[in-house]
């Protein structure tokens, strides 16, 4: 009895894989070659076999648990989801037309190839259009969408949307230390559902024509309120959605303008509205108009010799700007995978660098990511955040019912409703 036992106990020792010849290895070589096949045993040898029984079964199951190790929990779930995004074979992705060319770049495909990106690109109202009546008529074909914030919002509020906050799977998209202010950025107030991704500086998206200003004239947000540009001064109609949210709760919720502020630019400027963009940076290029409150395209505009530009920072300072940049789970996805790999992917390091190269290519300067891990040579020097300035954050969730009545009640005081 003594002799199988012992026997069994040498067969274990020598079964643990050599270690080395120093520390808790050599303990057990030397064992390896001294512990007799069977009786009779000195004290000595005894020992030494209840010191290699010991030490044998911490090696053995340290061994065991190194080669039975799982892999981390995250890894698990994003094996599965790839596996899971590549049956499924797609993902289809709504995204504002102004930042479709992100799409298009085919940065996701060749990061996950045989998984299809299906892109639907629009200007707000027409994607919400197209999704509003699939929804109604029972289609389900959206994963993801891509908008502003209000259109977001509005989808939230219509519980159209899973939150988000739940399949950030990779490690460095959960780590908010790769991202601005330390943290993630939410634009509802659960910071579940509505993830932003862009933060610009926002100067007012105050145009003119250079033929006409002098922007040397301009140092303060009030001197547009100056009598002496009464009549001239053209915005588009900020009450639809567009260019212009983010600059206008600049002006109401800044603590030296305010809703005073918004009242006089649209009860005493004699203010002239536009809806359509095309015609707004027309008048302004042609010297109708002098000064253009949201005027889109003036960018291009000045890059093709027209003779229009965008005034600078004022004293008063910048706010910030999500613009299109609100990222949002469709609820019911088609294609569940899909749109968490594509989620996890466009927020990552490679998907956030490929966001600002695609759109620099594409509009010559990109937003300014809120990735602080990542290059900024992409982004357009007027968009770029800079240490040391102020900013305000204008996309608060829910803020522009109460500017919109300002607005509302001002031009209904000089008579244009």
């Amino acid at each position: 009895m003594c002799r199988v036992s012992f026997m069994s106990v040498r067969f274990f020792v020598r079964a643990v894989p050599p270690f080395g010849k120093g520390g808790l290895g050599g303990i057990l070589d030397y064992a390896r070659k001294k512990i007799p096949l069977g009786p009779p045993f000195s004290k000595g040898e005894v020992k030494l076999v209840l010191l290699a029984v010991f030490l044998s079964a911490i090696v053995a199951g340290a061994t065991l648990a190194h080669s039975g190790e799982a892999r981390p929990a995250w890894q698990q779930d994003w094996d599965r989801t790839v596996a899971g995004a590549k049956t499924e074979g797609q993902v289809t992705v709504y995204v504002h037309s102004t930042y479709g060319p992100v799409l298009a770049s085919g940065a996701f495909e060749r990061a996950f190839p045989g998984i299809k990106l299906t892109v639907v690109s629009g200007i707000e109202n027409d994607l919400e259009r197209r999704f509003t009546t699939e929804r109604r008529a029972g289609k389900f074909l959206a994963d993801v969408f891509m908008v502003g914030l209000l259109r977001s919002y509005d989808f939230m509020q219509a519980k159209m949307l899973d939150q988000i906050k739940p399949v950030l799977v990779l490690p460095e998209v959960v780590d908010e230390s790769k991202w601005w202010q330390g943290k993630h950025h939410y634009s509802d107030p659960e910071r579940k559902y509505l993830f932003r991704y862009v933060a610009s500086a926002q100067y007012g998206q105050i145009s003119y024509n250079t033929k006409l200003v002098n922007p040397k004239e301009f140092t303060s947000f009030f001197d547009f309120l100056n009598p002496k540009w009464k009549g001239k001064i053209l915005s588009r109609d900020i009450r639809t959605p567009g260019t212009g949210g983010s600059a206008i709760r600049l002006f109401y919720y800044h603590p030296e303008m305010g809703p005073e502020f918004v009242r006089k630019l649209f009860a005493e400027t004699d203010v002239t509205l536009f809806r359509d963009r095309r015609q707004g940076l027309d008048w302004l290029a042609t010297g109708k108009f002098p000064i253009c409150f949201w005027c889109e395209g003036v960018e291009k505009a000045n890059d093709q010799g027209l003779p229009v530009d965008i005034f600078g920072r004022m004293k008063e300072g910048a706010g910030l700007s999500a613009g299109q940049a609100i990222l949002t789970l469709v609820n019911q996805a088609p294609h569940a995978n899909g749109a968490k790999l594509f989620i996890n992917w466009f927020l990552s390091r490679d998907g956030q660098n490929n966001f600002q190269s695609a759109l620099n290519k594409a509009d010559g300067g990109a937003p300014d990511s809120l990735r602080i891990d990542i290059a900024k040579d992409d982004v357009d020097p007027r968009s770029r955040r800079i240490d040391g300035v102020r900013y305000l954050d204008t996309d608060q969730w829910l803020a522009m019912k109460p500017v919109l009545k300002v607005v509302d009640d001002a031009l209904a005081q000089a008579g244009k409703r």
